[in-house]
């Protein structure tokens, strides 16, 4: 065997170690099988029959989880009048020095989540940790977030309010919630007030759903909220091991980057954001439309817009899909599938819209996220840019720039846009891709952006192949989108000391994940100097086994 020597910036493939792995799950890293030799048959623990996940980061992330669990009920995005906290021994934990306890409890395990994260990472670019290791694990940190008061935003208290509206004979598309006075309405961020619902019929339904089983007991809401936003993050989990495996990409590694990251832990599960349900549909509208369900993904995709309008950028790739199935010329052939495509897609937007009972009066009410200004949005921040440059030599408002500057960004969209459909014309798995590389830059380049946003072209993205370099920005930017509102739903992007010591902590968490001990703090780390990861070997796939299962499709993998 060949010494080991350091990753490095090429694509990660699978190894043949990962498809020979001993009974006990736990595969060596080899460069070549070892021979098939008949083997007593061996007792499966538990840790077997999960993936054996790695303690160390498992226990770390769980360790994290509770920490935002209990620093949640005093510095996440807490009640104004919590009827279990505010006229109990506890209610000290809202205000002044318990507060500040609790939000270094938060930050403390934000920052202990992303180290849980990044061990996890090099037990996957090491091939110790399989696609059903990486999954129990991110399970694990999932769980205490279910259960925590909405974290670094309040926005799960507009989904209430706005599933409260219909109930109470208000159009969520015409008013905002501050025309039903109430214990939703209070909650809700005063940014959001007076704004109409800028979701789909079939999110509105849902929202009305849990708001009349909720009643007034709010923080019973905020549960069934997450509930019911659950299912996207399983049907996202179901799609992503064939995806990843049509998309060239590796099981782990996209479980772990979409995942198990803390985006997804922290922001969609903790803050629980209808993002979640978006995820989930475009992930199994594609995979389904990638099988020849080209009827089925489209309607999947579909109930994707009819929760929020930024799926729809989909919707023209699977068309190309599905015309790569059909018979004449290309031409012929795209104009048919966008026919049919279309007429699955008004059955399907129709039957969400009679059934939640509303109008198509949320169109006009999508630009209200255009309210928001920050410089998350590349438009928004060259507007933001020009203008500070401008302010020097003269006295100038800054809405303007930004004006402009969103138009121009709204154009370079529609070129991407236009540019990469047209190269995916031949459609197949790389028309998958381009919609999320559409996808990805539709939240960047439009004129708001929130850190969830990023979900959207991460969903297909991270079914493709990655290379290592690749995988260290991602974590720094993960770290930022974490961190950038505050653990109350307040924005932080213009706090520059804020900001500049987590781009330290990003920085070292993407240095940490190939070279462990970057700052030679363990004993003996100047003497022993770097330990590199061993070199994953390239190995030619055999076969394409159906998807039956995490593991079964991180095996065949190539």
């Amino acid at each position: 065997m060949k010494p080991p020597s350091p990753v490095d910036g090429s694509t990660l493939p699978d190894t043949a170690a990962e498809r020979a792995a001993a009974p006990d799950g736990a595969p060596d890293i080899l460069d070549v099988p070892p021979p098939v030799e008949a083997r007593p048959a061996v007792r499966r623990s538990w840790r077997d029959r999960f993936g054996r996940p790695a303690r160390r980061p498992l226990l770390l992330g769980l360790t994290a989880s509770l920490m935002l669990l209990i620093g949640g009920f005093g510095a996440g995005g807490v009640l104004i009048h919590d009827p279990l906290l505010t006229n109990s021994p506890l209610g000290f934990w809202r205000y002044g020095h318990g507060r500040d306890l609790a939000s270094i409890l938060m930050y403390g395990g934000v920052g202990l989540m992303v180290w849980a994260w990044i061990q996890l990472g090099r037990e996957v670019l090491a091939h110790r940790a399989r696609g059903r290791a990486v999954l129990i694990t991110a399970a694990v940190w999932m769980a205490p977030m279910l259960f925590a008061p909405p974290l670094f935003t309040r926005d799960i208290f507009s989904y209430l309010a706005q599933g409260g509206l219909p109930l109470a004979g208000f159009d969520p598309y015409a008013v905002g919630p501050e025309a039903m006075p109430g214990i939703f309405a209070d909650n809700v961020h005063y940014f959001w007030q007076d704004t109409p619902a800028p979701y789909g019929p079939l999110f509105i339904l849902i929202a009305k759903a849990v708001a009349w089983v909720t009643g007034d007991t709010i923080i019973l809401g905020v549960v069934l909220m997450r509930l019911a936003l659950l299912p996207g993050l399983l049907l996202f989990v179901w799609a992503l091991p064939e995806l990843t495996r049509r998309l060239g990409g590796r099981v782990s590694v996209a479980l772990w980057v979409a995942v198990a990251n803390p985006v997804m832990v922290i922001h969609m599960v903790g803050g629980g954001h209808n993002d979640l349900l978006v995820v989930g549909l475009l992930a199994a509208g594609a995979l389904v439309a990638l099988r020849g369900g080209h009827v089925a993904g489209i309607a999947l995709v579909t109930g994707a817009m009819a929760v929020k309008a930024s799926a729809a950028i989909a919707l023209p790739f699977l068309v190309l899909v599905w015309a790569a199935h059909m018979s004449g010329s290309q031409r012929v052939r795209i104009a048919k599938a966008i026919a049919a495509g279309g007429g699955v897609f008004v059955a399907v937007f129709a039957a969400c819209t009679l059934a939640a009972g509303v109008s198509l009066g949320w169109l006009p009410a999508l630009s209200a996220p255009s309210m928001i200004v920050n410089w998350m949005s590349l438009p928004t921040a060259v507007g933001e840019f020009t203008h500070s440059l401008v302010s020097v030599l003269v006295n100038v408002p800054k809405q303007p720039f930004i004006n402009v500057s969103r138009v121009l960004g709204g154009i370079l969209l529609v070129y991407v846009a236009v540019r990469q459909w047209w190269a995916a014309r031949d459609g197949g798995p790389d028309a998958v891709r381009r919609a999320g590389v559409v996808l990805l830059a539709t939240a960047v380049l439009s004129p708001a952006m929130l850190p969830w946003y990023v979900s959207w072209g991460m969903t297909l993205l991270a079914a493709a192949a990655w290379s290592v370099r690749a995988l260290q920005f991602a974590v720094f930017v993960s770290v930022m989108l974490t961190i950038c509102y505050y653990s109350n739903g307040e924005d932080a992007l213009y706090n520059p000391p804020y900001l500049i010591a987590w781009a330290l902590v990003a920085l070292l968490a993407a240095v940490s994940l190939v070279r462990p001990d970057p700052l030679r703090l363990s004993a003996g780390a100047w003497q022993r100097g770097r330990q590199p990861f061993p070199e994953p070997t390239t190995v030619p796939a055999t076969s394409s086994p159906a998807a039956a299962g995490v593991d079964g499709a991180e095996r065949g993998t190539s």
